[in-house]
C-alpha cells in the first residue's frame, strides 16, 4: 500500500516534468548551424511569406517592436541593408510584437520600410517559438540553414556575416 501511494503521488509529477520539457523543446529558438525551423506569415500588405519556399535566398528574419528603442534604431540600417542587397538574393521578413493597441504606430513604421513586415499574430506556421527578446534577427543561408542570431544589427556586422552567403 504504501508503494501504491508513493507511485500515485509521482504520476502527476512526472507528468509535471514532461509537459515542462515539451514545452521548453517546443519553443526553443532555433539553432545555430541547423535546418530553420518551418514559418509562415501573413505579411501588411496581404502575401504570404513562406521561409520554405524561400531557399535559395539569404533570409533575415527580424523580430522588432515599436516599443523597444534598440529596434527603432536598427530598422534603417536593415531597410538600408535589404535595399542594397535585395537583387542579390536577400530576404528579411520583419516580424512586429506590437499588441493590437499598438498597431497604428507599428503600421506607419513598416509602411516606411522596404521589406515586409507582418505580426506575431499574423503567424501560420512558427517552428521558430516566441522570441527571447527584442530586437532579434536570425539569419538563415541559401540553403535553409541558421547561421546566426543578431541580438543588434549593426551594418558591419551584416557585412561580415550576411554578404559572403550572398551570391557574388
Amino acid at each position: 500500500m504504501p508503494i501504491r501511494a508513493r507511485s500515485r503521488r509521482t504520476v502527476p509529477l512526472v507528468a509535471g516534468i514532461i509537459a515542462v520539457a515539451m514545452w521548453g523543446a517546443a519553443s526553443a529558438a532555433p539553432a545555430i548551424d541547423e535546418a530553420a525551423p518551418p514559418l509562415i506569415v501573413s505579411a501588411l500588405g496581404g502575401e504570404t511569406l513562406d521561409l520554405g519556399k524561400m531557399r535559395g535566398k539569404v533570409v533575415l528574419v527580424n523580430y522588432w517592436a515599436t516599443w523597444c528603442a534598440p529596434c527603432r534604431r536598427e530598422l534603417p540600417v536593415l531597410n538600408a541593408f535589404y535595399r542594397r542587397y535585395h537583387e542579390r538574393g536577400l530576404e528579411l521578413i520583419g516580424i512586429s510584437a506590437d499588441r493590437p493597441e499598438d498597431f497604428g504606430k507599428m503600421r506607419k513604421i513598416s509602411g516606411t520600410l522596404a521589406y515586409p513586415t507582418s505580426t506575431l499574430e499574423r503567424i501560420s506556421q512558427d517552428g521558430f517559438g516566441p522570441p527571447e527578446g527584442f530586437p532579434l534577427t536570425f539569419v538563415i543561408d541559401r540553403d535553409g540553414v541558421v547561421r546566426d542570431k543578431f541580438i543588434d544589427v549593426r551594418e558591419q556586422l551584416l557585412r561580415d556575416v550576411v554578404l559572403p552567403l550572398l551570391p557574388h
